[in-house]
């Protein structure tokens, strides 16, 4: 196919924390909200005069220094963030807001700010922690907007002067529901049968817009979309199989880029820092104040395994079989960085009930956060699981048929 004429572009946001769009933003006079997961809602963190960033640390190489603070025994993707800050490549952020998603985190988070490592020479500068439900109720909602209120809105307000009013509140979600639209528009080419965008690609536009300003990007999302309307797919189609990619925090650029280069074509993306359902826009109603609405949105779209009701637990399993049925998928990649614990548990049930209960293909495994330390047995086990469904197709003439 012929390349997109900004693929490069996007590609070049991804290979620094502290891309040229953050560097605009901050010439713009406006705050930096770097923000650590999911579960921090993102429109409450870019209203007028703000921008988020979800934290991620691109070219991760030794992460001693973070070892020595958090052990070898923790998630490397929170030990590459701490890693990162302790270099000083988060110093363009102007506060942190960070939700109790795992011990690790708080952890990592913790010793960022016990160690100073962005706030050294910055006033106004503030660490912010949430805390999350675990269960999807009124109760929980009732928790999520209260925390919300008190460690976005408020501090927003009072360090930097930010307009955190019902009508600016409504701004920001339209705005945000704009770039989950086009992010839904360029993903919904995945479902041809010959897609003319690659799982790579998708995912590189995507995770710009978790770690660049919107409005900065918006124009070249909306030309991308015009631009693939009218893209030829290639003659004939290069994979052998199509996986929904499911599980915990991918931010690695060549992960998905390593899964295609075996045949797997990645069809769906429900995974942290993906766009299923992370960039599901927010219906709005006019009788409810708009943060609660946008809470009662985040706590009901999570597919985060911090959810521990049991309409959570089997909603998960249910949504990546939906998901699978709707992208035409042959089997099922269940992930989680290394150390990961609510993902090691989900991926090991999750996995074993999509394979016995939804009669899915499954690939479960634990990777590295860089890819590039692992990539040659990541390699192996998915050319060996792509060749494991073309042979269960052949005996029984299609999957899931």
């Amino acid at each position: 196919m012929k390349d997109l004429k900004h693929l490069l572009y996007f590609e070049n946001l991804l290979l620094e924390a502290n891309n040229e769009l953050v560097a605009q933003a901050k010439k713009d006079k406006k705050v930096c909200v770097a923000f650590t997961c999911e579960s921090v809602p993102e429109p409450l963190l870019n209203l007028e005069g703000t921008f988020s960033v979800r934290l991620r640390a691109p070219r991760t190489g030794s992460m001693e220094m973070s070892t020595y603070y958090m052990t070898s025994f923790l998630c490397e993707y929170t030990r590459a963030l701490l890693e990162r800050a302790l270099e000083g490549g988060f110093n363009f952020a102007d506060c942190v807001i960070s939700p109790d998603g795992c011990s690790m985190m708080n952890r990592c988070v913790e010793n960022m700010e016990l160690l100073k490592t962005m706030n050294k020479d910055k006033d106004k500068f503030f660490y912010e922690f949430m805390e999350i439900p675990m269960k999807c109720d009124e109760n929980g909602l009732n928790l999520y907007i209260l925390q919300c209120k008190n460690h976005i809105l408020k501090p927003l307000n009072e360090t930097f002067g930010i307009d955190t009013s019902e009508k600016a509140l409504r701004k920001a979600v339209e705005n945000h529901n704009r770039i989950c639209e086009l992010i839904r528009a360029i993903g919904d080419f995945r479902k041809e049968e010959n897609p003319r965008i690659t799982g790579y690609e998708f995912h590189i536009l995507t995770l710009a817009t978790y770690v660049a300003p919107h409005y900065l990007l918006i124009d070249k999302l909306e030309e991308t979309l015009e631009e693939l309307k009218t893209r030829e797919p290639d003659a004939v189609n290069p994979y052998r199989v199509r996986v929904v990619l499911t599980g915990s925090e991918i931010d690695d650029m060549d992960y998905v880029k390593l899964v295609e280069s075996c045949g797997a074509y990645v069809c769906a993306d429900r995974f942290c820092l993906g766009s299923l359902p992370g960039r599901v826009p927010i219906e709005l109603n006019d009788e409810e104040d708009i943060v609660t609405q946008v809470c009662r949105h985040y706590i009901t779209h999570s597919q985060c395994p911090r959810y521990m009701n049991m309409a959570k637990m089997t909603g998960r399993r249910d949504y990546v079989n939906e998901l699978a049925k709707e992208y035409n998928a042959d089997g099922i990649i269940y992930e989680q960085v290394k150390f990961c614990d609510p993902w090691a548990y989900e991926k090991m049930v999750g996995g074993r009930v999509l394979e016995d209960d939804y009669n899915y293909p499954v690939l479960t495994v634990d990777r590295p956060y860089s890819i590039d330390s692992g990539a040659g047995q990541m390699r192996t086990r998915v050319q060996a699981f792509v060749e494991s469904i073309e042979i269960k197709k052949i005996q029984r003439g299609g999957i899931n048929g």
